[in-house]
């Protein structure tokens, strides 16, 4: 008899702005084993940062994070997502502005898009922007590692004006809203 074992983990590819902002947050949230910045969806083989950045590799800045699906299912890893990007701005987070900015999920399997497919169109039936969701559902892209000094970006750099302006205030808006969802309580202050 063979017995066929299940995967322990699945894997997510998602872009929505800055990965230095998607890291941080998906680092602290419980289920996730593993959480690393790169880029997806281009067509240029190992882009760099400063490529990606240009806006001519078709690249979305994104995140692969590793989880626990009997932790934390796809559906709750997207609440997360969508509850820490504008999933409404067309190429765009903020002041950050091209298509690596570019709000993505690429699904790794059929389960993956029918679930990304169905909280797009929750989020818009319940009207939670003025705008409907513009995020684009992909099938598996290349995932290109970014280079070191990108990975744990926060985490080194907490106090760089960048990560003070933007994803500070993102990091604790998920601690707010997930309190019940950190794998461990966050530093005082």
């Amino acid at each position: 008899m063979t017995t066929h074992s299940v995967p322990t983990t699945e894997t997510a590819v998602l872009g929505g702005g800055c990965f230095w902002c998607l890291e941080a947050v998906f680092d602290d949230l419980a289920g996730v084993a593993s959480v690393e910045s790169g880029y997806a969806g281009g067509s240029t083989s190992h882009p760099s940062y400063d490529q990606v950045c240009g806006g001519a590799t078709g690249h979305a800045e994104v995140v692969r994070v590793t989880f626990d699906p009997a932790l934390l299912s796809f559906r709750d890893l997207l609440a997360v997502f969508f509850a820490i990007h504008d999933p409404t701005t067309r190429d765009r987070q903020g002041n950050d502005v091209g298509t690596q900015y570019r709000s993505v999920i690429f699904c790794a399997t059929p389960e993956q898009r029918a679930t990304a497919a169905a909280v797009i169109a929750e989020l818009d039936a319940a009207r939670l922007w003025r705008n409907p969701v513009v995020t684009e559902i992909a099938g598996p892209a290349p995932f290109y590692e970014a280079e070191d000094h990108h990975q744990e970006y926060y985490l080194h750099h907490g106090g760089q004006p960048y990560c003070q302006a933007v994803v500070a205030p993102k990091v604790v808006k998920f601690r707010k809203q997930f309190a019940d969802r950190l794998k461990r309580k966050p530093p005082a202050g």
